[in-house]
């Protein structure tokens, strides 16, 4: 076998183990076998109808067996996987479909009116007509030769503001980050997956999808989070590990079965995209759940920091220490390693790290130097290495000569009573140049006041830290994957 990227795992896989079960999807089970055999048979259709290597073929729908074996036939014929975000609108699809150039588009039968007519020249929608393409392609294996250095995917970034940009992922990139997850991680065979956060962002694909197969393990697949419904999940399908955000998290403790709920097979709870309030660390850790969390970005694959469940309490909201394979350094203005308590920008390297922005090289020098990523990212590092995500660079804000970082007063705001969600930012103030302003989202049935919420603070945050006014809102807005638009809130309450 001459494929040494992610294209050949299900055929590595199925020649040790082809009876155990890979997916499950909708009552149908999946073994490795036909994961193999249905990849497989998907690479030749898509050659047939004219896909070669370095061709780009992207996918559009909810978590699904198609979304897998269109990345394994991609990568099988040494073509590039785009997954594309189903929350985004019809001109938001146009654009990264033709900033790609994708040749090939699989796609759900309900993201039909998402896909503007002729936007690529082979489409075809999961359900009869992809069984049908299947059945009809051959089977023999494929041996194109394909690189741990060859580009596997190109994944766009949620783009807080401006236009996303096509992260370019290698296939060693993704396996490397594999390796991380389970260096880092106890994942077994045995383990079956919730895989309910969506495959197209990294956090479901990469962290879990993707290292739960090459280890050998079952991912049952669902279309959504339903937190009621993953709770049943969980006690009904014997669920032992789980990757979401802290909102899933946190809505699922909300549910009313959760004091009851049968969670006994869980073993591995995989958090990211947010450091995890101590609130809900303790809820879980009531029904002897403990979080794993983590903190990357779709640039390096993703994870770049690991925080492991022995130190979830004593260095809770901090983003952990470097991945096993992943060295992270904070650095200053002027490009040099800041010590201990010092913020810098968390720069990151290691083999997982990606090699740029897609047709962007403007954008990729300014990000990637030497094998460097720069994250945007500011952060401090305690005396033992543990990093702590201050903020966004861009998102810090100068309070009379002092610098402010908006997450710090988040993870403040969150630890008390009644704050279901919160963000901080900046405003223009005649004194002082700029103060804090928290948009706070209460919690169902939490009656909050501003400014008895401010005086909570205070004692808890140094003076200049803390925001000068409070606005209560229903909601945040947010991208696609959930990152709070800054941008926005300053449109809606920065008067």
């Amino acid at each position: 076998m001459r494929n040494d990227g992610i294209g050949s795992w299900p055929a590595r896989r199925a020649r040790k183990t082809p009876h155990r079960t890979a997916l499950r999807h909708h009552g149908r089970t999946y073994t490795y076998a036909e994961l193999n055999d249905r990849s497989t048979r998907l690479a030749h259709a898509l050659r047939t109808a004219g896909v070669r290597r370095g061709d780009r073929v992207a996918h559009l729908g909810p978590n699904h067996p198609a979304f897998l074996e269109t990345l394994f036939a991609a990568g099988l014929l040494g073509a590039l996987f785009v997954p594309l975000n189903t929350r985004l609108a019809p001109p938001e699809i146009a654009h990264q479909l033709d900033d790609c150039g994708a040749r090939a588009l699989i796609h759900a039968p309900d993201c039909a009116p998402l896909v503007p007519a002729g936007a690529v020249p082979v489409a075809v929608e999961t359900g009869p007509a992809y069984e049908s393409w299947l059945a009809g392609a051959d089977a023999t294996p494929i041996d194109e030769p394909v690189d741990l250095d060859d580009t596997c995917l190109i994944m766009y970034t949620s783009g807080t503001t401006g236009r996303p940009k096509g992260a370019m992922l290698t296939h060693g990139n993704i396996t490397w980050n594999a390796y991380n997850v389970l260096v880092d991680t106890d994942l077994v065979a045995d383990d079956i997956a919730l895989v309910s956060a969506p495959l197209f962002h990294t956090g479901g694909l990469n962290m879990l999808a993707l290292p739960v197969l090459l280890k050998g393990g079952a991912c049952l697949l669902t279309e959504s989070f339903d937190p009621a419904g993953v709770l049943e999940l969980i006690a009904r399908e014997r669920i032992s590990f789980m990757f979401g955000v802290p909102t899933m998290f946190d809505l699922m403790a909300r549910q009313s079965g959760w004091a009851d709920a049968d969670l006994s097979s869980l073993r591995i709870l995989n958090c990211g995209g947010a450091p995890v309030p101590r609130p809900l660390i303790d809820t879980y850790l009531s029904r002897g759940l403990a979080f794993l969390q983590g903190y990357g970005m779709t640039e390096a694959g993703p994870g770049a920091l690991f925080l492991d469940a022995e130190h979830a309490v004593g260095k809770a909201g901090s983003a952990g220490v470097p991945h096993f394979f992943t060295d992270v350094r904070l650095h200053g203005p002027d490009g040099r390693e800041v010590g201990p308590g010092e913020v810098g920008e968390v720069v990151v390297h290691g083999p997982n790290v990606g090699t740029g922005y897609w047709g962007l090289p403007e954008a990729t020098a300014q990000s990637f130097h030497d094998g460097w990523f720069r994250s945007g990212d500011a952060a401090r590092a305690d005396a033992d290495g543990y990093v702590t995500i201050a903020d966004r660079l861009k998102d810090m804000y100068i309070s009379g000569g002092e610098n402010v970082y908006p997450a710090e007063v988040e993870g403040a705001l969150l630890a008390l009573p009644g704050v279901a969600e919160c963000a901080v930012f900046g405003v223009p103030d005649a004194k002082w140049g700029e103060v804090g302003r928290a948009v706070v989202v209460p919690a169902a049935g939490a009656d909050l006041d501003p400014a008895a919420l401010l005086a909570a603070l205070a004692g808890v945050l140094a003076k200049y830290k803390l925001p000068r006014s409070v606005v209560l809102a229903q909601e945040l807005p947010r991208t696609a994957s959930g990152k709070i638009l800054k941008h926005r809130l300053r449109a809606r309450h920065g008067g």
